[in-house]
């Protein structure tokens, strides 16, 4: 397995760990008043900030498995990560779209927040599948 692809594997499963992570805690926390009324903020920070930090901490020992691959891409590599962060980024822009669309109906800001939580979780993990489908299965440069 090339060293690109299990860095693609690590941001996947940390952005899905730590997506989850915060729905349950917010889920838990739900009252009568119904999810908007949640607390959520404190909640999405720690979220996003433990998966960075898991990201980083944990590419440390992916790295030292493979001390002489974890610096080297090739052009294959360079045109895979290409690929996956177009496919990421058009989540990016759909979550964009969204949240736009939820701010000129007014929605409170709980629904507009999470709306471009799960676009950024959508983009990070639908970009690692896309990186290693094309690591998989193959990659036709279009």
């Amino acid at each position: 397995m090339a060293f690109q692809e299990k860095r693609a594997w690590l941001m996947a499963v940390v952005s899905i760990g730590a997506y989850a992570a915060y729905v349950v805690v917010v889920v838990g926390r739900s009252g009568p008043e119904g999810l908007s009324g949640t607390p959520y903020v404190a909640a999405l920070l720690w979220s996003i900030g433990a998966a960075i930090a898991a990201n980083v901490v944990l590419q440390i020992p992916l790295a030292m498995t493979a001390p002489q691959d974890a610096g080297a891409k090739d052009q294959r590599d360079r045109e895979i990560n290409r690929f996956g962060e177009y496919v990421g980024q058009s989540f990016l822009v759909i979550g964009g779209v969204g949240a736009l669309v939820l701010s000129m109906v007014e929605a409170e800001h709980f629904w507009i927040a999470n709306a471009v939580y799960l676009a950024f979780v959508l983009s990070a993990v639908l970009g690692s599948v896309a990186k290693i489908a094309a690591y998989r299965w193959g990659f036709q440069p279009w």
